[in-house]
């Protein structure tokens, strides 16, 4: 067994997939190895110190809304297998949560997450990178359906946010990361053989 712990970071737009391929990876693995899903959006900054009028109009798809040097370092500790406090975010609240999640001695680490080949940094702690490359219609349609169904939210508003945050964020930052991508993925959590493919290389690796 290595002694440092391999990285797979999985990035692309909002519901295109990545936590479906994620889980798929998760599952190819936990058996014979000690392996943790860590998501991006844990790392939202706190923003316990701001009233919540000034919260609630975080933009959310925007980098700067991440505290990204605190997943670096919590990255690069995973990758010696050292312990962390990993944090989780209070969406309600729209602020980190006074929960954390201890995670240590991992062979695989899959890092989620919109920004995951966006960042110079956190790219520079991934082993692999790999890119859900989905179509924004459908993407769209799923993250409807999900922000309706799971999160309440309203038609109007939710077309609302993707037209003035989501889709221009898209453009602007998560599209153009998938030059740095090893590995492109069609279609999401839909493409077998690409998701086969990655779990054979990541085998590979650690084996």
């Amino acid at each position: 067994m290595n002694d440092r712990a391999i990285i797979i970071g999985i990035a692309g737009g909002s519901a295109s997939g990545k936590t479906s391929i994620a889980a798929k990876v998760y599952e190819a693995f936990k058996g014979k190895h000690r392996v943790s899903i860590v998501k991006q959006d844990d790392y939202y900054k706190d923003q316990s110190d701001k009233p919540m009028e000034e919260r609630i109009k975080t933009n959310y798809d925007h980098p700067l809304a991440f505290d990204t040097p605190l997943l670096v370092e919590d990255l690069k500790k995973l990758k010696r297998k050292e312990t962390i406090e990993k944090p989780t975010y209070d969406y309600s609240r729209h602020t980190r949560s006074d929960i954390t999640e201890v995670i240590k001695d991992r062979d695989v680490i899959i890092l989620e997450g919109i920004f995951v080949l966006a960042e110079e940094e956190v790219r520079k702690q991934c082993d692999i990178l790999v890119y859900v490359d989905t179509e924004a219609d459908i993407r769209f349609i799923r993250r409807l359906k999900r922000d309706i169904e799971e999160r309440g939210r309203s038609l109007e508003s939710v077309c609302e946010q993707y037209l003035t945050t989501v889709k221009p964020m898209h453009d602007q930052f998560i599209e153009p990361s998938k030059k740095y991508a090893h590995i492109i993925i069609p279609n999401g959590g839909e493409n077998v053989v690409a998701i086969d493919l990655l779990i054979t290389k990541i085998r590979s690796i650690i084996e």
